[in-house]
């Protein structure tokens, strides 16, 4: 079972230049509960730089996942002030529901054929799973502090770890443009 770890570039995702190869990733969406974060940050889609700005609820600076389908996803990323104000809220109450419902794309810069390709990625498709938990304690936390890696747009910095929900789902892995493979994530309880 591999693990898979990704460091991602938070100045290349928030401000994309094209002569940098750096791996960049997004939180394309997020509900923690019944608190949906917005998509309030726009970037640029390596593989469509030409194209209009998306938009994305944080922008990535490391993603991590065991490889198990039992293991939880690590992320940290910066997200928007809204949406930090959101996260502090849930930080600061027992949350009803630990439910998560995510997508997030991660891209990595394949040298043989000059461009960019999702290594890691939900597909499109939101993944289900809950807020882990570690000594007791929620793996959810929101700095009340601005991140100052990249400091306009004002962004703050999230650590959040997803357990899977009792279903089997795919995780999307590339090693390059053309070599791709589907991990399954969950467990499913009949």
């Amino acid at each position: 079972m591999a693990e898979l770890s990704y460091d991602c570039s938070v100045e290349q995702g928030f401000n994309f230049k094209k002569d940098i190869q750096d791996m960049v990733g997004h939180i394309t969406a997020l509900k923690i509960g019944d608190t949906e974060l917005s998509a309030d940050i726009g970037v640029t889609d390596p593989t469509d730089i030409a194209g209009d700005k998306v938009s994305v609820v944080g922008v990535m600076s490391s993603v991590y996942w065991e490889g198990g389908y039992a293991h939880g996803v690590t992320f940290d990323a910066k997200v928007s002030n809204t949406n930090q104000t959101s996260l502090a809220g849930l930080t600061l109450n027992t949350l009803d529901s630990t439910a998560v419902e995510f997508q997030f794309i991660v891209y990595k810069y394949d040298n043989a054929n000059k461009k960019y390709y999702k290594c890691f990625h939900a597909n499109e498709t939101t993944l289900n799973g809950l807020v882990e938990t570690s000594g007791g304690d929620l793996v959810l936390t929101i700095d009340t502090d601005p991140s100052m890696e990249v400091r306009n747009p004002l962004n703050f910095h999230l650590n959040l770890s997803i357990m899977p929900a009792d279903e089997e789902q795919d995780m999307h892995v590339a090693v390059s443009d053309t070599d791709k493979f589907v991990k399954k994530w969950g467990v499913p309880v009949s």
